[in-house]
């Protein structure tokens, strides 16, 4: 399956388990727009359909919980390829360092 053929297939069973529990589509279409990825997209499908919260307050806390993981994953990747970065810089020194390296 393609990515936008995934994306596609997340976003409407997503919206499908969103409805199933009657909440209004807007709020389904506000948790795909922040979610944005097929796997959270999933994920969230799965904690709609297994624990069928009873508010909307629940399902955002949610959305927000999952964002704050995928934020913290994407930080600490980040984290780990500066350090092997700095790493490199003190183990062959500044003088073999090139210059279009160079950390933005």
């Amino acid at each position: 399956m393609d990515d936008r053929r995934l994306w596609e297939y997340s976003r409407n069973n997503l919206m499908n388990a969103v409805r199933a529990l009657g909440f209004p589509e807007e709020l389904g279409e506000a948790i795909v727009k922040n979610l944005g990825s097929p796997k959270a997209m999933d994920r969230m499908r799965a904690y709609l359909e297994n624990v069928k919260p009873k508010s909307a307050e629940l399902v955002v806390d949610e959305m927000l919980a999952i964002r704050a993981e995928i934020e913290s994953w994407k930080a600490k990747k980040e984290s780990i390829e500066a350090n092997g970065r700095y790493n490199e810089i003190l183990n062959e020194g500044l003088l073999n360092y090139d210059a279009e390296d160079e950390i933005c």
